[in-house]
């Protein structure tokens, strides 16, 4: 069924000669199946074909392209337990997690198809024509939101299903209205195409253009550098690192025509807490951050990478106690062998930092590939003075940073980059009187949690999974939830328009039956 060749629309392709392996890090050892590296010609077939369904796609019904996201959510669930099997095999991650992503992909998929067929979400706006207006006319305007073309995404390392081929990012695309090219991530490719089978069979079954969707393969970064210069991609998503995040944004506005990347990168999301959470929960606070830190072998883009608090004696049991707890917590496989040494570079250097000291490692032998956690201690001053503490360790790693008090305390989010999520533990009362931090970590983060732990993010239509840079390039917009559909639009305003050639959200008899401005009041009324 994996054929390692790439989807060129509804086409299967291998004509390059440069192949790669997928690799089971659980076992240690390479998959079975052989990939093909997409070659120029491959790439600029894809590229073309989606400009060319553009064209007709663009145009598309709500209710057509509602039917699509199903058809294809229904066609992922029809894959089966192979899904599941390639998924834990090219991730090392165990089962459970692997059917959970899937509903999760799914549920995605179905919640765009619901935006699509109540089609409000292109917020139509009208302003009727005032020609006796003094001293000068006013015209008639009317405004709403337009897929802008080919879109480019990159699929994330750390989620095989929900952040890549059939992700949100490709889901929020295929909503709007743009065909998508995904550049399947190399450590799970056979996921990868599996998952393009089911988009291109349920484009097959809707009676969508060929062109809607491609799948290409690639193990390092050349073909993603000519997907992001090919002069017909209009957008880009991206999922990973800082380091990628940032090359993929700076090769984008250097093209002659620039266009948005809208890129998750880095987070260490931090975790303030309050001396009433230490004092009333600490106990309990410390199992729950142990196994946050420590879930998914700390690959969640919302690990709790910094805890910060004034010091106390209830900070000093709660340390000892979050110690015990991550000390007793059996390691897990890492996604990869390269991500396991990358972390355990980063953990070799924030270790090595002057004035650190560990509060938890574990220490004995285990599995090749497996991620052991480690939780570092700092004063406040010290973390100030070091810009290598503030760095993200992506594993199951923290850092506690001990502050002298709350003016340190506010100090010390002052002085860090923008984050995904910021969480604090405490209690009402003392919240309230907590305004100066409540206020300094808002500036750095895009959610604001409280008292629960960061990993974990909610799919629905209140969600903001995005942030100040470098945890994104346009902390405007969110990758999940179905406002990420804004990413891949613009608006366009219609002026004195023949009234039967707008178009149907815009006509006066609203025949989609949506919720529009009219003249400055909300209705879903016709005029």
């Amino acid at each position: 069924m994996i054929t390692g060749k790439n989807y060129i629309g509804s086409k299967l392709t291998a004509n390059g000669t440069k192949t790669y392996k997928t690799f089971n890090p659980k076992e240690n050892k390479e998959t079975d199946w052989t990939f093909y590296e997409a070659i120029e010609s491959e790439i600029d077939e894809a590229v073309t074909l989606a400009s060319e369904a553009f064209q007709t796609y663009k145009n598309f019904s709500g209710a057509e392209k509602a039917s699509f996201l199903n058809t294809i959510a229904d066609e992922i669930e029809a894959l089966g337990d192979i899904l599941i099997e390639t998924y834990t095999a090219e991730s090392g991650l165990p089962e459970g997690r692997a059917r959970g992503e899937r509903g999760r992909t799914m549920g995605q998929l179905r919640a765009f198809a619901t935006l699509l067929e109540e089609g409000s979400w292109v917020e139509a706006s009208i302003d009727t024509a005032q020609p006796d207006r003094e001293p000068l006319p006013k015209p008639d305007i009317r405004k709403m939101l337009f897929p802008i073309g080919p879109v480019v995404v990159f699929g994330a390392s750390n989620f095989p299903l929900a952040f890549s081929t059939a992700g949100g990012d490709t889901a929020s695309a295929l909503a709007s209205g743009c065909p998508v090219i995904v550049k399947s991530h190399p450590m799970h490719a056979g996921t990868g195409e599996l998952v393009a089978s089911a988009i291109i069979k349920a484009a097959e079954k809707t009676g969508m253009p060929n062109g809607v969707f491609s799948n290409v393969n690639s193990s390092g970064i050349e073909v993603g550098q000519q997907l992001v210069k090919h002069p017909k991609v209009k957008a880009v998503g991206f999922t990973g690192s800082i380091k990628g995040g940032t090359a993929l944004y700076k090769l984008a506005n250097n093209r002659k025509e620039p266009i948005p990347v809208y890129a998750e990168m880095g987070s260490i999301n931090p975790v303030v807490i309050l001396p009433s959470a230490l004092e009333e929960k600490g106990s309990f606070w410390a199992k729950q951050y142990a196994g946050s830190i420590t879930v998914g072998a700390g690959q969640f883009c919302t690990n709790p990478g910094l805890l910060l608090a004034v010091k106390s004696n209830a900070l000093e049991s709660f340390i000892t106690e979050l110690g015990k707890e991550i000390s007793e917590i059996a390691p897990t496989p890492m996604l990869h062998p390269n991500i396991c040494k990358t972390y355990q570079k980063g953990v070799k250097t924030a270790s090595e930092q002057s004035n650190t000291s560990v509060v938890a490692s574990y220490d004995t032998e285990a599995s090749p590939n497996f991620g052991k956690q480690k939780v570092l201690t700092v004063a406040g001053r010290e973390f100030l003075k070091n810009p290598v503490l503030h760095q993200e360790v992506f594993g199951p790693y923290s850092i506690i940073v001990q502050c002298e008090n709350d003016a340190e305390l506010k100090t010390v989010l002052d002085a860090i980059e923008g984050q995904l999520t910021g969480t604090i533990l405490g209690n009402s009362n003392e919240l309230a009187h907590k305004s100066e931090i409540v206020e300094a970590l808002k500036e750095r983060v895009g959610r604001l949690i409280l008292n629960s732990v960061p990993t974990g993010v909610e799919v629905c239509p209140s969600m903001h999974h995005g942030g100040p840079f470098p945890s994104t390039t346009d902390a405007k917009y969110t990758s999940v939830g179905v406002s990420a559909i804004k990413r891949w639009v613009r608006p366009v305003a219609y002026q004195n328009w023949p009234l039967e050639l707008l178009p149907n959200a815009l006509k006066n008899e609203n025949p989609l039956q949506i919720m529009r401005l009219i003249n400055s009041e909300h209705s879903n009324k016709s005029i």
